[in-house]
């Protein structure tokens, strides 16, 4: 569709210029109603106010205009109300995409934005102090599909997550693990207050007992030392569950140890932005635009996040990343901005930053929602989460909603094995293409042989090649909002229009051409479904 919008906005450009109209900065998009056409423009609207001229009035100008011009692959162009000039695109031109989408195959729907340059992507970052759990998914699956869109965009794309093994959490981490340790040697021994509970902290404790069988004492590091490590394995294996693999891991206490953060602080000092106050140490945001000052080191002597992330960031600008991209959940929305003007304060360009926020996730059961608590180990792991449903089924989930949206997340549907279910019902439309294939070929139906597009005429097949041909425009959308839930609901429409064309059209007929030009046809949105559903991470089953 891209050529065919360039080839309107060239005319129309012209069309403005010969009839002395300015030129806006008009939309090309949809209309909402079928029957209007394929393109709509608002040009004529936005040209009221200034011609002072009714809309209607004016698309019909443009619109006699345009005809003259007879342009490539629009058979007609009206007028709607309020105003809108709709452009209707010949079959022709659909029908001969099939061959396209064919030869492209794997390649189809790929850009080259991202040729020759590199992507930052931090995703996860969950510290080591227990499983990743539900809320964690969705910034794992998300943070992975807008990796897997820069790719297909041509970036090289580094894959890292940043965690902290230092600090109150993993202080408290080692104290919960120490408790149940001594526990188990019959020892009587309070619990931490805000210790962490559940079944892997008793799990690491035996664990370390069998190593050091009972000899070791209280406060020996070991504790946190070990919980980290095994805590840390299993997140990498949950994650790997998924098909995540991480290029980088990065360990806050680094910026530490190589002085990055006593070179950024005592640059902030030379430009007056940092003070003391109540024997807290103090950055003078608010000289930067900001409400109120904010703390960078507490009265107790810890460093806030703020320290280490600016730290961490400016080492990323350093890197000479194209596209950094941080996944958030909503609680940083008031947060990450220190971070920023931080870096900006130091001279650094953050233009090239892009914060993506999430909403959280509530999980749904016999319609009820399930209450979740990760201090108090209730709340349900995303181990149990693929093991249940699968890694498929996790992955869709979690992108078929907006990330600007909350997400509740049904695992009764998710369970569905049933076309109810989206996920199936996706890969089912791929399965039977591949079931169709097959019998085409048991059928002595040669696919390699020339065909005739134009023999797709029937008003499914012109509905599901229409589809088609937008999904290098989709992923062209899902690229620049870096929002994957495009490429869902596009798949989801594709396999709704496949089924109608399946229960409408026999692909396989006693008219050989027909059944040959059917056959490129289903062979082309295999390609697209098979495309779409590696961005997201899902697999292509050949049978069901």
């Amino acid at each position: 569709m891209k050529e065919i919008k360039s080839i309107i906005t060239d005319a129309i450009s012209l069309v403005l210029k010969s009839l002395s109209y300015p030129l806006k900065n008009y939309s090309l998009t949809s209309p909402q109603k079928k029957e209007h056409g394929d393109i709509s423009s608002n040009i004529a609207l936005l040209l009221a106010n200034d011609l002072k001229k009714k809309p209607m009035d004016i698309g019909k100008s443009i619109a006699d205009k345009l005809n003259i011009l007879a342009l490539d692959n629009i058979s007609s162009i009206t007028i709607a109300e309020p105003g809108f000039l709709n452009f209707h695109i010949s079959n022709r031109f659909f029908q001969s995409k099939i061959q396209k989408i064919i030869n492209e195959n794997v390649a189809y729907g790929k850009g080259d934005i991202g040729i020759n340059k590199t992507a930052n992507v931090e995703f996860v970052s969950a510290n080591p102090t227990g499983p990743l759990t539900v809320g964690h998914g969705r910034n794992a699956i998300l943070g992975d599909t807008v990796s897997n869109i820069l790719e297909w965009q041509g970036f090289k794309v580094t894959r890292e997550y940043y965690f902290n093994d230092a600090g109150r959490q993993m202080r408290v981490l080692g104290k919960s693990v120490e408790a149940r340790y001594f526990e188990l040697l019959k020892k009587d021994i309070k619990f931490p207050e805000d210790g962490y509970h559940g079944d892997y902290i008793i799990d690491i404790a035996q664990i370390i007992r069998s190593i050091k069988n009972d000899n070791i004492r209280s406060g020996d590091p070991f504790f946190s030392k070990k919980a980290e490590e095994i805590i840390f394995t299993k997140i990498k294996k949950t994650l790997l569950n998924l098909g995540i693999h991480f290029d980088q891991f990065t360990n806050e206490k680094t910026f530490y140890e190589n002085g990055e953060i006593e070179q950024f602080i005592n640059e902030l000092k030379e430009k007056d932005l940092i003070y003391k106050k109540d024997n807290a140490t103090w950055f003078k945001s608010t000289s930067l635009g900001k409400d109120q000052d904010r703390v960078y080191i507490k009265s107790s002597g810890e460093p806030t996040y703020r320290v280490p992330d600016t730290a961490y960031h400016r080492n990323k600008i350093n890197r000479n990343y194209d596209i950094i991209i941080d996944v958030f959940g909503a609680d940083h929305a008031d947060t990450y901005p220190d971070v920023l003007i931080a870096l900006k304060a130091l001279g650094l360009n953050t233009d090239h930053i892009r914060i993506l926020l999430y909403q959280f996730v509530t999980l749904i059961k016999g319609g009820n929602k399930i209450k979740m608590s990760t201090r108090k180990a209730n709340y349900v792991t995303l181990d149990d989460l693929i093991k249940e449903l699968g890694q498929d089924v996790v992955r869709y989930f979690f992108v078929m909603r907006s990330m600007n949206t909350h997400l509740d997340f049904d695992l009764d549907l998710a369970a569905d094995q049933s076309d109810k279910n989206p996920v199936y019902y996706i890969q089912y439309a791929h399965a039977r293409i591949c079931n169709i294939i097959k019998q085409s070929q048991n059928l002595d139906y040669n696919t390699n042989t020339p065909f005739d597009p134009y023999l797709i005429t029937d008003i499914n097949e012109i509905s599901l090649l229409k589809h088609l041909v937008m999904f290098p425009e989709i992923i062209d959308r899902a690229y620049k909002n870096l929002e994957p839930q495009y490429i869902a609901n596009f798949l989801q429409e594709l396999a709704a229009k496949f089924h109608r064309f399946y229960n409408n059209c026999r692909v396989i007929t006693d008219d050989k051409n027909l059944s040959k030009a059917r056959i490129k046809l289903i062979i082309s949105v295999k390609i697209v479904l098979k495309n779409g559903l590696s961005i997201l991470g899902i697999t292509a089953p050949e049978k069901m």
